[in-house]
């Protein structure tokens, strides 16, 4: 039981040592897009024009997708880099 709840522990304190590098990364981004639903498009095929193409909004919100995913990639890689280092990162500061 006791080996069970330290994994849970371990689980939980992996988990949040990488939303914060996450959150980090995300912080040094100058423009980080939201990815955009543009719903009207579909509502009104009328109003067509080419700020409004729906492959085109489809293409955006793939390359945002990507970038997050990149983002993510990268916190994973420095979590497990810091982790065999053996780092605390308690306060947002390696110690």
């Amino acid at each position: 039981m006791n080996l069970k709840k330290k994994e849970a522990e371990e689980f939980l304190t992996r988990r949040s040592r990488l939303h914060e590098i996450l959150i980090a990364l995300i912080k040094q981004q100058k423009d980080l897009e939201l990815m955009d639903d543009n719903v009207q498009v579909f509502e009104n095929p009328i109003n067509y024009s080419e700020k409004y193409d729906p492959s085109k909004i489809v293409e955006r919100n793939q390359r945002i997708i990507k970038k997050y995913q990149s983002l993510v990639r990268s916190a994973i890689a420095l979590d497990a880099l810091l982790e065999s280092e053996d780092y605390d990162i308690s306060d947002g500061k390696i110690a």
